[in-house]
């Protein structure tokens, strides 16, 4: 199955990766970006990942060139990237600042600490959907740890609806999706969007439809 195609440019491609879909081939079964690489029939290059739960936009390269050179991007945290969350449960504050170290716990799963050696930090904004009994995160990561995002919502007492691994509420899914990024390819800088496709997620704000220029 040919995977959705957001955009391409000189050495990349970025791709539309469906929810429940693992990165990396594991068990005998081939991962997302396996399925890419047979699907489009090349050899492709991964620049960042995004979790077997998560959504969105998945940038990979089409070159070691450029896969050094996105890859540094993301190492020195230049690009940046917006993701879109749904909880049902009230959070600590509405907007604002999560930042803590992170240490493994069990099972796979990570919390966060109070103690700031080499934190996590995310910013964070929400807007309740009335009509929905839900409230709709917009999640910046400044950082890119394992599980960062869900370990932030659910530091929030506002776990992402779906991962109960970290106390959310069952669902269809969990709903963490990869909604926005930016990056550069040389002389230019590129700015993509992939909006979540489930009727499920309640309608983005207005001021979060071009976050690069409102936040």
């Amino acid at each position: 199955m040919l995977p959705g195609i957001i955009a391409q440019g000189d050495g990349w491609i970025a791709l539309n990766k469906p929810a429940g879909h693992s990165f990396h081939s594991e068990d005998g079964t081939c991962g997302f970006f396996a399925d890419a690489e047979a699907a489009l029939g090349q050899k492709l290059w991964p620049v960042h990942r995004l979790d077997k739960v998560t959504s969105g936009i998945l940038l990979v390269a089409t070159s070691a060139e450029s896969a050094a050179a996105l890859s540094l991007q993301f190492a020195q945290r230049t690009t940046r990237k917006y993701y879109l969350a749904i909880s049902r449960q009230r959070p600590k504050k509405k907007q604002g600042l999560i930042k803590g170290d992170m240490e493994k716990a069990r099972n796979g799963s990570y919390r966060l600490l109070r103690t700031l050696s080499n934190p996590a930090i995310t910013r964070f904004w929400s807007a309740f959907d009335e009509s929905m009994g839900e409230r709709l995160f917009l999640l910046k990561p400044h950082t890119g740890k394992t599980h960062q995002l869900r370990v932030a919502m659910k530091s929030l007492g506002a776990p992402i609806l779906g991962d109960t691994r970290y106390g959310g509420e069952p669902a269809a899914r969990a709903y963490l999706h990869a909604w926005a990024i930016e990056f550069s390819d040389g002389a230019v800088t590129h700015r993509l969007f992939s909006a979540p496709q489930e009727a499920e997620w309640p309608s983005i704000p207005r001021d979060w439809q071009d976050p690069f220029t409102s936040f």
